[in-house]
């Protein structure tokens, strides 16, 4: 499980009189092996701070996904997104490539 919520603010653009806005992401998923994962990521907008939007403008989008452990160095992530609200992409694909540093 893993929990990564984040205070957005726009400095320029449409929404730079929003203030900071809320995004509550996050992730549950289970090691079938060593090599692969599967789990379930959710992220969200919500809107202000100061006084959420309503379900109907808020973005949520629901991942289905696959953690493939490919050595000890490199990690690919991908998923199929769905949109849960109408403010929200109705299908987005996605794919992370990630490689472990050592320091």
């Amino acid at each position: 499980f893993s929990f990564n919520p984040a205070f957005d603010k726009s400095f320029h653009g449409p929404g730079e009189n929003l203030g900071f806005t809320f995004s509550p992401n996050f992730k549950f998923s289970y090691d079938f092996t060593k090599k692969i994962t599967g789990g379930i990521e959710y992220y969200g907008s919500v809107g202000p701070v100061t006084g959420f939007d309503p379900v109907a403008q808020q973005q949520q989008q629901i991942f289905p996904t696959v953690d493939l452990n490919v050595s000890e160095k490199w990690e690919i992530n991908f998923g199929l997104g769905v949109g849960v609200t109408r403010s929200t992409d109705h299908l987005i694909a996605k794919m992370i490539l990630g490689y472990r540093f050592d320091f």
